[in-house]
């Protein structure tokens, strides 16, 4: 009976996807901006192969530090070069694609050092970036999706009252849709208050640079565990499993595509939450282009 109704599922799934009308399947989120080689964000959303896009990053802000965006080789933020980015931001979500703002990241410069610190930040954010209004807005006139929190260093406190405050902000009209990016050790070192808060809406957890939880050499069992404890122990709407894109985009955790579509996603993709896969980076795509071979599957 089980098989049947699923077999049932599958087939109206094929059908709508068929009538034009997609079903719901997984989607692909990518990370642009820390290198200049990888096309410009108007090609990345062109290619049709992502959901969502992330900037990265913003990663010096908080403590009274000026906030800067750094996207590398794309554009200079100090010269306001970086608002030529707008129209670029209108023409992904044109295309149905949204665009999130990623906090933080590997190499930033970044900690919140009191609530009020967090609502400062966020006050900033939604001004500069999301649906209020600056005169300084380092993308220009055009309004991101949402914020991602890639925290990676600095400290664990106050993220949960950040996420809360952005979240408020929903209030005001357009969504903001907020997403983060936790180690896949649980739970996350930095973050993991914040994302006990239920305000998340999409969660990529990094499957690699932790061999503890990530894929080996045909193993999943070690993925596969932490992949259940994620989803349900996080209260986010959608769990996406966050890989590197090429073997060269990180230390160790790369899955090859033949493995992930045969191995890998036959395993996650039937919890509720599954929402699909975080590349690690659109350069490294472009050397492999592991989400063209990824995407139907996905």
């Amino acid at each position: 009976m089980a098989w049947r109704s699923a077999r049932n599922s599958s087939l109206l799934c094929m059908a709508m996807l068929i009538m034009s009308v997609g079903c719901d399947a997984g989607g692909i989120a990518i990370y642009w901006g820390q290198n200049g080689n990888e096309g410009t964000l108007k090609e990345t959303c062109a290619t049709g192969n992502y959901d969502f896009v992330i900037l990265a990053f913003l990663a010096t802000f908080g403590n009274g530090h000026q906030p800067t965006i750094n996207l590398a080789g794309h554009c200079d933020p100090s010269t306001n070069e970086c608002t030529k980015l707008s129209p670029e931001i209108k023409s992904c979500q044109a295309k149905g694609v949204k665009v999130l703002l990623s906090l933080g990241g590997a190499a930033g410069s970044y900690y919140l050092a009191s609530a009020d610190d967090a609502r400062q930040v966020a006050t900033y954010l939604w001004n500069s970036f999301l649906g209020g209004q600056s005169s300084d807005r380092p993308l220009g006139k055009a309004v991101l999706d949402g914020i991602d929190f890639d925290i990676e260093g600095g400290t664990n406190q106050y993220w949960d009252v950040l996420a809360k405050y952005l979240s408020g902000y929903s209030k005001k009209g357009k969504k903001v849709y907020l997403s983060a990016a936790p180690q896949c050790p649980f739970p996350d070192a930095w973050i993991g208050n914040a994302l006990k808060t239920g305000v998340f809406d999409y969660v990529w957890v990094q499957f690699y640079n932790n061999p503890p939880c990530q894929y080996a050499s045909g193993d999943i069992a070690n993925l596969e565990d932490a992949w259940k404890q994620w989803t349900s122990d996080i209260p986010a709407d959608k769990i996406f499993l966050g890989l590197p894109a090429a073997p060269d985009a990180a230390g160790s955790g790369f899955i090859p595509a033949g493995d992930l579509t045969s191995k890998v996603l036959p395993a996650i993709k039937g919890s509720s939450k599954y929402g699909g896969v975080m590349l690690w980076s659109k350069y490294y795509d472009d050397e492999t282009h592991y989400s063209s071979s990824i995407k139907t599957h996905v």
